[in-house]
């Protein structure tokens, strides 16, 4: 940009509208704190193996809704405190009371649940699960639909619908988990509810890659931040893409991939890449 050349100008307005800050955010149902443009959401419920609630489960979609507008989250890693991830939804809490409910208010409850998936998957942000120990039921399903999946070995990913009861087809998993580890092996731990190992899911996809414990933390915020150096506005295309293109076909996915692509050629961070290359040197993003 030379000289007499101007920044243009952005009504307060609308940034007012559209960008939010998260960093100062409370939350109440489990832990959130944001640093260097990584947001962690900490399950923290260690002495039940971090169960999620009726009122967790609308906080967590409330904040994966939120951080479509939030202007210092760039990724997202969630976790679990205590050496597991999460084991579903707590049986006191949760499904006793479900027991009492008619089909209306089930239906709001299933809705809810759906509606977390909606938004972890309409935020921009890619999401890092760091899966520990139990990872059973509704946790099983929010690993399932993060972007990205680190694991240990010790760990145990089970979708256990079936084992209480109910149908394997809950929060997306008979659509999403397919795409994941093939049509085979869903069908298999949909249909049993057993639980597979941390090797076993490395070996069929579920996870990126295994870590031991005592790094998986470590490991989780280090893949964010490289995450979040990158060219963080392409990410959240290549992102909206991924799941877009489920419902095209080969030709509708190519002409939506280079009219995306030539929204990603007017950003800065495409300049910058460039210049950086000519100098021979490494390009700091800026998301924009």
């Amino acid at each position: 940009m030379t000289m007499n050349q101007t920044v243009p100008s952005i009504d307060p307005a609308l940034l007012a509208g559209n960008r939010q800050r998260l960093a100062d955010h409370t939350a109440t149902h489990f832990l959130w704190q944001v640093q260097a443009g990584v947001g962690t959401i900490t399950l923290n419920r260690p002495e039940r193996k971090n169960p999620l609630t009726f009122d967790s489960y609308a906080e967590l979609r409330d904040l994966f809704g939120r951080l479509k507008y939030a202007e210092d989250v760039t990724v997202v890693v969630v976790q679990g405190a205590g050496g597991n991830f999460c084991s579903g939804g707590d049986v006191h809490e949760i499904i006793g009371p479900l027991i009492a409910l008619k089909a209306p208010e089930l239906l709001m409850f299933t809705r809810m649940t759906g509606d977390l998936v909606k938004a972890m998957r309409a935020c921009p942000q890619p999401i890092v699960a760091a899966v520990d120990g139990v990872c059973a039921g509704a946790g099983a399903i929010v690993a399932m639909a993060s972007d990205l999946r680190l694991g240990t070995a010790r760990s145990k990913t089970a979708f256990l619908f079936n084992r209480v009861g109910l149908a394997g087809c809950d929060m997306g998993a008979c659509a999403i988990l397919p795409r994941i580890i093939g049509q085979g092996r869903a069908s298999e731990l949909l249909y049993t509810g057993r639980s597979m190992g941390g090797e076993e899911a490395e070996r069929w996809g579920f996870f990126n890659r295994l870590v031991t414990p005592d790094a998986l933390a470590d490991a989780a915020q280090a893949l964010a931040a490289d995450l979040a150096a990158g060219p963080t506005f392409a990410n959240g295309i290549t992102k909206t893409m991924l799941h877009q293109e489920w419902a095209m076909t080969i030709e509708q996915a190519i002409e939506a991939e280079a009219q995306a692509q030539a929204i990603c050629m007017l950003t800065e961070d495409f300049s910058r890449a460039y210049h950086a290359f000519v100098a021979k040197q490494r390009p700091r993003f800026e998301g924009n």
